[in-house]
């Protein structure tokens, strides 16, 4: 399973116009999930995300996570972060998982985030053509991934 964690000073997601999804400051998270992943993925990954230091402190050093600073999650499906781009120029996902093994995975994502959050998360739709807009605060992406735990 991987994850691009973006820290943001708003973002939202849109499907068909309609915003179906917005926070302000905090997270936004592109999720996607590989053919080998399990819920221990999803499981690592929700204590990487809750507890990433990457909120400023008073001297204005990323020393803070989520929690610390109250802030928001917009977790969003993703397939194409397992996109092979080894052979030729058209991307293959033959690593990313069906949607009947992504969507069971993808709900325990956030179900185990929710647990863990003192806020509400918004979310996208699995699957759905999506618009997504987002303020990156830093800039600060990182990217997570539970097969790689060196990335």
């Amino acid at each position: 399973m991987r994850i691009v964690v973006q820290r943001v000073s708003e973002a939202s997601v849109k499907i068909e116009d309609r915003i179906v999804g917005s926070i302000s400051k905090g997270l936004m998270v592109l999720v996607g999930v590989e053919t080998i992943d399990s819920q221990s993925d999803a499981d690592y990954l929700v204590q990487k995300l809750v507890n990433l230091r990457i909120f400023n402190d008073e001297e204005g050093k990323m020393n803070l996570s989520i929690q610390d600073v109250s802030g928001e999650l917009l977790i969003i499906s993703q397939f194409t972060l397992h996109a092979s781009t080894k052979k030729g120029n058209r991307p293959s996902y033959i690593r990313a998982a069906t949607p009947e093994q992504a969507i069971p995975l993808y709900q325990y994502f956030i179900e185990q985030a929710q647990n863990q959050m003192k806020t509400k998360i918004q979310t996208g739709e699995f699957g759905a053509d999506m618009k997504v807009s987002l303020v990156n605060e830093g800039p600060v992406t990182i990217i997570l991934d539970s097969q790689n735990k060196d990335f």
